[in-house]
């Protein structure tokens, strides 16, 4: 399906009108390829808190789905509304704020890299310490599991790496692109995106990212191998009210009840 709207109108909706998958991709995710990951109450999904913070809201939220927000989270916690565009309910606080561009592959050179590895369970302890030293963006225990995870070494050490996180129906989102600040200017970011978007490509899906609006180095990086602006986006993070009764935790969700939902 066509997006008819411009990247700056905000959220594109498709030929027939309908918003696009990409518009709420986290939603896309987890009642699609992701479901299986999927903790529900009501409307509102959301990932474990040890594989992704990315949750879902539906595109219409209502008073119902704000309470359920707020029993999944408890009450005072922080929680993300990426891409959230409407106006917070009384007593719920921004703590955070990013402006940020969602771009898609209009032409990536990908390609598969011989040095590349593929990461797993095994390597987390190196992921998450690269990720804490070089700041990337959210990788938890467990976001290894949301798709594939390449990887750079040098005499043994992890020294780059990339992968893959949000999987809307025919999308997946290339994350945690980072490189060892001793290792920086050799070009492994850029051979580690074009081998992760490889095998994207090679599933026949489309790769897509999200970054920080400000970081203009890396969206001329980005556009620079073939990803183009799709639409701007907010990262928000909003504080739950203190005065929130109904404390039950929220439960993974069935897959064929995630899907039939959809």
């Amino acid at each position: 399906m066509s997006v008819v709207s411009s990247p700056d109108a905000g959220p594109g909706r498709t030929a027939d009108g309908d918003p696009h998958v990409l518009d709420n991709p986290a939603l896309a995710s987890l009642t699609g390829p992701h479901a299986r990951f999927a903790e529900r109450r009501g409307r509102v999904l959301r990932y474990p808190v040890d594989v992704s913070p990315w949750l879902a809201l539906p595109d219409d939220p209502d008073e119902r789905d704000w309470a359920d927000l707020a029993a999944l989270a408890g009450p005072g916690a922080e929680v993300p509304l990426p891409g959230f565009r409407g106006r917070l309910p009384a007593g719920w606080e921004v703590t955070f704020r990013l402006e940020g561009v969602q771009l898609v592959d209009d032409g990536l050179a990908a390609a598969p890299d011989a040095e590349a590895v593929r990461l797993g369970p095994a390597d987390v302890p190196e992921m998450l310490d690269l990720v804490a030293r070089t700041q990337p963006g959210p990788f938890l225990p467990r976001t290894v599991e949301l798709g594939t995870y390449l990887g750079i070494r040098r005499d043994g050490a992890l020294v780059a790496m990339a992968g893959e996180r949000l999987h809307p129906p025919g999308w997946t989102e290339i994350s945690a692109v980072c490189t060892d600040p001793a290792f920086r200017g050799q070009g492994l970011a850029t051979r580690l995106i074009l081998a992760v978007a490889h095998g994207i490509r090679e599933r026949g899906e489309t790769p897509f990212l999200h970054t920080s609006a400000r970081n203009t180095n890396a969206i001329r990086l980005y556009e620079s191998l073939g990803f183009r602006l799709r639409r701007r986006t907010t990262f928000l993070e909003a504080r739950v009210p203190q005065d929130q009764p109904d404390d039950r935790a929220a439960v993974p969700v069935p897959y064929e009840l995630v899907r039939d939902s959809g």
